[in-house]
């Protein structure tokens, strides 16, 4: 398979070391040095393309790949609030697209697990529920999208909650997301339930890149020839 990466930072290196091994070839690496060739045909040569780039590029991007027919994965997050603008292009111009706020199989599988505790604690009134997350200094956004995703899931299950808020909130109906950034830690995501009498908690931690970028590429290989929107549940057949 033919892979054209848009965004060659840590985690575009990284994909292409994955892709690599998993017998694929790296056509295109976009950067904003050569940014011209994501309208200028060049991804045409490309089967698939993976997006890891910045929240203020992001769409720009997409919408080139539909337009020249190239089924792309996106793995930049921040620029959500223009997603039904992506998705009617999307589906306007018969393209092709998977978008993921975290591509890890065990993101994937621990965001069930968040939904199904949800569901068990949706009538424990006496638990203060809170997402937190911990990333490295580089991370461009805050709340991370796998927070808002976490914390989306809850306000689905658990109709206690209103909306999430990006601080600390004693208000009933608020969902705190706490954001952290550190130098050198891996990124973590933790669910918690606080009472009087005790706590639950689970966590996800990443220990590299990998994981990410092994999902990316089975993400990418899973789209290949198919025509819609598609999710990492998906590709996992969760």
């Amino acid at each position: 398979m033919k892979i054209a990466l848009i965004g060659y930072g840590k985690m575009g290196k990284e994909i292409e070391k994955v892709a690599l091994e998993r017998k694929h070839e790296i056509v295109l690496k976009i950067t904003h040095s050569n940014s011209q060739l994501i309208t200028d045909g060049s991804l045409k040569q490309a089967d698939v393309a993976i997006e890891f780039s910045k929240p203020e590029t992001a769409v720009h991007n997409i919408k080139a790949c539909i337009e020249q027919g190239v089924p792309i994965v996106i793995g930049t997050t921040g620029w959500y609030d223009h997603w039904e603008e992506v998705k009617k292009y999307c589906q306007e111009k018969n393209g092709t697209l998977l978008a993921a706020t975290n591509f890890s199989v065990g993101v994937n599988i621990f965001f069930e697990l968040n939904k199904r505790l949800a569901q068990l604690m949706k009538n424990q009134e006496n638990y203060k529920a809170h997402v937190e997350e911990i990333h490295h200094t580089e991370k461009l956004d805050s709340p991370s999208g796998t927070a808002i995703t976490l914390a989306e899931e809850i306000l689905k299950e658990n109709n206690h909650y209103k909306q999430w808020v990006n601080e600390e909130s004693n208000t009933d109906n608020q969902l705190p997301i706490l954001s952290f950034r550190e130098a050198g830690v891996p990124g973590t995501h933790t669910i918690s339930y606080t009472s009087a009498i005790d706590n639950i908690s689970i966590t996800h931690q990443a220990n590299n890149r990998k994981g990410f970028a092994l999902g990316s590429v089975l993400a990418a290989e899973f789209i290949k020839d198919k025509l819609g929107i598609f999710k990492m549940k998906d590709v996992l057949k969760i």
